[in-house]
């Protein structure tokens, strides 16, 4: 009777792990590969971030003044998940680098990092806005589109306002993404000679000093970038064809608000790839790892406060004196929001990582970590199939002034329902035989192992 009872309770636990292994086995490309799976379910509230700030926006969440200003400005705050996906990037493609500028590892082949990203990024990237075009935007069929086009297919739609947020709006910081990947080797590289000397604390130390360059670098060619575009007549010693040259590769558009290349973002994230790396060399039980478990809550909730802090200070951005306590720091709002906000989701990171098992089983979670996996399709498709719903459903019943409840509920629904869906389906169908294709040309050639996030 007993054994019965006991098997009845385990029952559903069983059917649920049985359906977790299947759609896992078809979602992971490489689950041979040490993967952190926690940073998946990472990578999946990046995307939720992203998806809840642009639904907030379509269905104009600010005119809800019953939610409260904090809870408006946290809302509207997803726009950030940006940052905390060049964050991810950054620390897992620095990983190998990491390991052979600390450790004397193998250096990573440029070629094979190349290929990699390209077979990862470019499939997925090239069908979507094929179909963009056909169906949504035939005009940049046009010949009078093709300098638009061009700098759609070479991955340079940030740095020209025809092109900057148009046809899908996710696809700048794609053009973002790719051009770091173009970077980091050489990056890497030049870090190498510089680096790869001395003691251990000596590569650490010049490391940390290396990374907190590039940040720098992101921060005065943001300022930089801005300032020569509000100031169009301005040259230094150079024509001012050759700056608009540089302007172009170095900071991207102007005049559409915020941007820049986000070197800051990468660089957190490069460097808690050197803490990781750090962390996975030093005995478990050592002072360096014990430090970073103790400090774990405190990572945590600094990482939290500080995302906090810059929502409402952006929030008080669009809406003057909500806090006035803002008011002395508002014109410095855009020169250091990146790294703060990537300063506070790497402390978030770095406590999943080193934090208690709590923190790792909540986004170990497994459907969470599948929405993770399939995160590229869904950041890809989000926007053009929300717009669907919000043109044929969303907006008619705003007009007949339905609760707004009912409307919310509704695009979470069709989330669910469509986009989900679709999202998989793209991600099995385009971007996983890519990946396939990828390991079956790397594996032909072993004299340097694969080392890549």
């Amino acid at each position: 009777m007993i054994s019965s009872i006991n098997k009845t309770n385990t029952q559903p636990q069983y059917i649920f792990s049985k359906i977790s292994q299947w759609v896992s086995g078809h979602l992971e490309h490489n689950p041979q590969k040490n993967n952190i799976t926690a940073l998946d379910g990472v990578r999946a509230i990046a995307f939720l971030f992203v998806l809840t700030f642009h639904l907030d926006y379509m269905l104009q969440l600010w005119n809800i003044s019953r939610l409260g200003h904090l809870a408006i400005a946290i809302l509207l705050a997803g726009d950030a998940g940006v940052t905390l996906f060049f964050v991810l990037s950054g620390f897992l493609l620095f990983l190998p680098y990491a390991k052979s500028l600390l450790f004397d590892g193998s250096w990573p082949s440029a070629g094979r990092f190349y290929l990699r990203r390209a077979l990862r990024i470019i499939p997925g990237y090239y069908v979507s806005i094929i179909l963009l075009i056909l169906f949504t935007h035939p005009e940049y069929l046009h010949p009078n589109h093709i300098k638009q086009l061009i700098l759609f297919l070479t991955f340079f739609m940030d740095s020209s306002q025809s092109t900057y947020q148009q046809i899908n709006g996710p696809y700048w910081s794609l053009a973002v993404e790719w051009q770091f990947y173009l970077l980091l080797p050489l990056l890497a590289l030049g870090m190498r000679f510089i680096v790869q000397r001395g003691t251990l604390q000596r590569r650490i130390s010049t490391l940390v000093l290396a990374l907190l360059a590039v940040i720098t670098w992101g921060m005065v060619s943001r300022y930089m970038g801005s300032y020569l575009i509000a100031h169009p007549t301005l040259t230094f010693f150079v024509p001012r064809s050759a700056i608009n040259v540089l302007i172009f590769f170095l900071y991207g558009c102007g005049g559409m608000g915020f941007h820049g290349k986000f070197l800051e973002d990468f660089a957190v994230g490069m460097l808690l790839g050197g803490i990781y790396i750090i962390a996975s060399k030093m005995p478990q039980d050592g002072k360096f790892n014990m430090w970073l478990h103790r400090l774990s809550g405190w990572f945590w909730a600094f990482g939290l406060v500080l995302l906090v802090v810059m929502a409402m200070w952006e929030s008080d951005r669009s809406s003057p004196g909500i806090w006035p306590f803002f008011k002395t720091f508002l014109p410095y709002y855009l020169w250091w929001r990146e790294i703060l906000l990537s300063v506070g989701f790497g402390s978030c990171v770095l406590a999943v990582l080193f934090g208690n098992g709590g923190l790792q089983r909540m986004f170990s979670w497994a459907p969470l970590r599948w929405l993770g996996l399939i995160s590229y399709s869904l950041y890809i498709w989000h926007l053009p199939l929300l717009t669907i719903f919000n043109d044929q459903f969303g907006q008619p019943m705003m007009q007949h002034h339905w609760n707004y409840a009912i409307i919310y509920g509704l695009s979470w629904l069709w989330t669910i329902v469509v986009i989900i869906p679709f999202s998989t389906f793209f991600y099995l169908s385009i971007e996983k035989p890519w990946m396939r294709l990828s390991d079956t040309w790397l594996s032909k050639n072993k004299e340097k192992p694969a080392q890549t996030a």
